[in-house]
């Protein structure tokens, strides 16, 4: 009879055996057991496995990370989820909003009000990013701001460029999915005085024990980092150095610009021990970084009923809501990987093939980590999919005798 380990593995591997992905390593804690599987390898070429330390960009989710280090700010009284954010950026002191979100430019209205850091938090401030868009709103995006993860622009030249730009939705009346957890992250460097990655460092990784988790691959850990796998137009898994705005090998040395959104690096284990705020009332083993009322509202739905939804895509389904940084399980469906779990999970995806959840009833973590590298033009034609039924493959196992 095979361990629970073993099985997924052998589940994962389908998926490595058929060039779907490269590789994988996963973990699940809770109910006392800890597991972990890995799978293919972390570098193709040179026949180097996927190991529990191998580094992976996580992509978006950075986003709940640097939610956490905002609202350490609020439990401290430094801001107010209703605090406008023109506080400490006025460049965002006159906005204008588009009439319709890929109209033209020149179409637009005044805010009706200033953003909030809450607008921020819950993704409502009416920002965007560039790839969800065909029309102007897209290509000025690009011009103006550069790439989505790794922007050439300062920290204050990329403020001021996004301040410049018109909103696609006034502040506050829907989700418009996009970068606000990059302009929440530069907020929170401006207010501490220091680099958003020196802010994270010394408030979350850390107090946490999270020694390989930042903006940059230390050169003494670069053989651990996985490299990165896309596809090309025939569906073959190729390396790839570049995608969706973000350097995959080295970043320049003279980048500024740190992006609270997806621009992180780490390990199973590391963003285990962040996870696990979510199980323990803000606290991991005895090291508090949010008050349990804060860590409440962080994982509670602040969508309003029938608050509209831009893009509507796999995070935003019906069934779930959005707390402060997360994505919140409303009701519970088998058929769907982040609502699996039961009301009240909270979970977020990473576009480079990235997921995690923690059940706060079953008490249960769940991390997976890949680089599966595709772009949205890709994944319409129904390339480079794997990865997330690899995901809902790796879920189920861990599920099978998890009491209800």
């Amino acid at each position: 009879m095979l361990t629970r380990v073993e099985e997924v593995k052998a589940v994962l591997q389908t998926y490595v055996d058929s060039g779907q992905l490269a590789g994988a390593a996963t973990l699940w804690w809770g109910e006392g057991e800890t597991g972990t599987a890995c799978v293919g390898r972390r570098d193709v070429e040179a026949g180097l496995p996927v190991e529990r330390d191998t580094i992976f960009r996580i992509a978006s989710m950075t986003k709940p990370i640097t939610s956490v280090a905002a609202l350490m700010l609020v439990d401290e009284g430094r801001i107010a989820l209703g605090d406008p954010i023109t506080q400490f950026a006025p460049e965002f002191a006159e906005m204008r909003v588009l009439r319709t979100p890929n109209g033209p430019l020149e179409e637009t209205d005044p805010a009706e009000r200033l953003i909030t850091f809450e607008d921020l938090l819950t993704q409502r401030a009416g920002l965007t990013y560039g790839s969800f868009h065909r029309g102007p709103i897209g290509a000025v995006y690009r011009q103006v701001l550069g790439w989505e993860i790794d922007s050439a622009l300062s920290p204050d030249a990329w403020i001021a460029g996004l301040a410049g730009l018109p909103l696609i939705g006034q502040p506050g009346a829907g989700l418009t999915y996009g970068c606000a957890t990059d302009l929440l992250g530069l907020l929170i460097a401006r207010i501490e005085g220091r680099s958003l990655g020196e802010v994270l460092r010394r408030r979350i990784f850390d107090p946490l024990g999270m020694a390989d988790t930042g903006f940059v691959v230390p050169a003494e850990k670069r053989g651990r980092r996985a490299a990165a796998y896309g596809f090309d137009e025939s569906g073959r898994l190729v390396r790839v150095e570049t995608r969706e705005g973000a350097f995959l090998a080295e970043r320049p040395a003279e980048m500024t610009f740190e992006s609270g959104s997806g621009g992180l690096w780490s390990i199973v284990d590391d963003y285990l021990r962040f996870a696990r705020l979510f199980l323990g009332d803000g606290a991991v083993d005895g090291v508090r970084l949010l008050q349990p009322e804060t860590l409440r509202r962080m994982m509670t739905n602040q969508l309003g009923a029938g608050q509209p939804v831009h893009p509507a895509w796999m995070g935003f389904l019906p069934g779930r809501g959005f707390g402060l940084g997360v994505s919140v399980v409303l009701e519970s469906s088998s058929g769907d990987f982040m609502r699996r779990g039961h009301p009240g999970t909270v979970s977020w995806p990473g576009a480079f093939g990235g997921w995690w959840e923690a059940d706060p009833v079953d008490g249960i973590v769940r991390i997976f980590l890949a680089h599966n590298m595709v772009d949205l033009a890709q994944m319409a034609k129904g390339v480079g999919l794997g990865v997330w039924a690899a995901i809902d493959a790796f879920q189920r196992e861990t599920m099978k005798g998890v009491k209800e």
